[in-house]
């Protein structure tokens, strides 16, 4: 089965800081562990939205309204992602837990999805 850890942005991580060594080496060691395990399929983090683009389709029919960033909304947008193939949702749930507070400071949050076959 295969899930997503969407990791959310903060204003940290649109504001273009980078986590601290130590957050840096407690994350490399959480995606050893991943590959270790043989579940990590990829990770990547993303650049801040001030350098996304954003579609929106307001009307059926009609074209599409292209959008430059920055985005207002930090809670709405996404920093990074991992995804994991795993046996079930509770391994997964297990994995997602173990990771260190991406953010730092209190300000991580990791959304779980499973990705449609």
């Amino acid at each position: 089965m295969l899930f997503m850890l969407i990791v959310k942005a903060s204003k940290n991580s649109e504001g273009r800081n980078l986590p601290n060594p130590e957050l840096m080496e407690a994350m490399d060691r959480y995606n050893e562990e991943l590959v270790k395990a043989g579940v990590r399929v990829m990770a990547k983090g993303l650049h801040p939205s001030s350098n996304g683009i954003r579609i929106s389709f307001p009307k059926q029919g009609e074209k599409p309204v292209v959008t430059d960033g920055p985005f207002t909304e930090t809670k709405e947008l996404i920093a990074g992602f991992i995804l994991i193939d795993v046996k079930s949702r509770e391994e997964a749930i297990e994995w997602a837990i173990r990771m260190p507070d991406p953010q730092g400071h209190g300000e991580g949050q990791i959304e779980l999805r499973q990705v449609f076959d």
